[in-house]
């Protein structure tokens, strides 16, 4: 649909024909979808010359206290490690959070843990977290991107060395609110495979099931879906594309091909008020539809004719493949709309979940409030904010709230 929208800023008034721009504060979304706004100075600074990292989880818990988790230090660029440099280049700035952090809903930092402790293996790299209804915080160790050889030997100078081993993560962790170590599921360096019991591969999100008191893994790796029990960790079932076994990597995505019967690279997974269970399959720019115990229901195909790119850099491997990137639903109680974040396009999609299609989208690409830079992570609130992570260049954390 080609038609105007117009919005008011403190400047002026702006047109826009046939797509949805942002601007500090303000917020159109069109095609009959919500309308929401950003919030521009969130969150409040962060203490102690703390910076994020290359954001990559983003939730909320009962209370409506956000949660963000990041890859610290080693994603930070030269100037951002003033402080941490031995000796020091900077004694202003900065140094990297820690690695989870707990805000308030005016954005302030209230608590925050992470990094290697008794008991446990951290993480090399931390994929998404979720809190779950117990409110204790599962982590999960994603690993560092592999390059493919197609990647070798591209982009900038300074990336790591070619050959570099891939990354070890092969693991969830689970805490309580204060950061004491609860449970670890599988070892890193054990990498598993599609048929693994007790072993997983560089597992990218987690959703847990308060009823079953089972957790649900996004095993990205093993591309499967894998299911534990959330107290012990004693393995329960697993699953793959179309409810199938699990198998070979159908390699890269081609829009004109049919769609793959194995998952590429399985980057979330959320349980819906329906008691269903919704998977995306990132590069593979499709959301599929299960029943808890791995029956195939649907799938949505999302922004089809997005690829990507696989570029080395001073912080290692940085993928921008794929549209659906993570989901978060809305807080009403039919759970209306899902939100989907295209890290790809620099934007939120917005479906309507009873048909599954496009109705909005918000943002676009950009550096300013309300813009996007590698979104890859989204969690909505009780009272329907949005919150959204950004990767790689981004390095920040936004909030959007309902209303023009």
């Amino acid at each position: 649909m080609n038609r105007i929208l117009r919005f008011s800023t403190a400047v002026g008034t702006v047109a826009v024909t046939g797509a949805v721009l942002l601007a500090a504060g303000q917020t159109v979304l069109a095609q009959g979808g919500p309308a929401y706004r950003n919030t521009p100075l969130w969150p409040q600074p962060l203490p102690n010359h703390w910076v994020f990292g290359s954001v990559t989880g983003v939730a909320v818990d009962a209370q409506d206290h956000i949660w963000v988790t990041h890859r610290g230090g080693d994603s930070l660029e030269g100037n951002e490690k003033g402080m941490m440099l031995n000796p020091p280049t900077s004694s202003v700035c900065c140094v990297a959070a820690p690695f989870v952090l707990e805000l308030d809903g005016t954005g302030k930092v209230v608590s925050s843990f992470g990094g290697p402790g008794q008991g446990y293996d951290w993480v090399q790299s931390p994929g998404s977290l979720t809190v779950d209804a117990k409110g204790n915080v599962w982590v999960t160790g994603a690993g560092l991107e592999p390059a493919p050889p197609a990647a070798a030997g591209r982009g900038r100078a300074g990336g790591p060395p070619a050959g570099a081993p891939p990354a070890a993560d092969a693991h969830v962790l689970k805490f309580d609110k204060t950061g004491k170590f609860l449970l670890q599921i599988g070892k890193p360096g054990n990498l598993g495979t599609g048929a693994s019991q007790d072993a997983l591969n560089r597992p990218s999100a987690v959703a847990v099931d308060a009823a079953a008191n089972e957790v649900f893994v996004a095993d990205r790796g093993s591309r499967r879906i894998v299911v534990f029990n959330a107290e012990t960790g004693a393995y329960k079932r697993h699953w793959g594309a179309y409810g199938e076994a699990p198998g070979a990597d159908p390699g890269a995505y081609d829009p004109a091909a049919p769609a793959a019967r194995q998952f590429r690279d399985v980057t979330c997974v959320e349980i819906g008020k329906d008691n269903l269970v919704y998977v995306c399959d990132r590069s593979s720019n499709r959301l599929q539809v299960f029943q808890k115990d791995g029956k195939f229901v649907k799938e949505a195909v999302i922004a089809k004719e997005t690829k990507g790119v696989v570029v080395t850099g001073q912080f290692g491997v940085v993928s921008s493949a794929g549209a659906v990137w993570d989901i978060a639903f809305s807080n009403d109680a039919n759970q209306r709309y899902i939100f989907v974040a295209d890290g790809h396009n620099k934007r939120i999609i917005v479906l309507d979940k009873a048909t599954m299609n496009q109705v909005g989208t918000i943002g676009a690409g950009g550096k300013q409030p309300g813009r996007f830079v590698a979104v890859g992570s989204i969690a909505v609130d009780s009272r329907g904010n949005l919150y959204t992570g950004e990767q790689h260049h981004g390095k920040r954390v936004q909030r959007f709230v309902p209303g023009r």
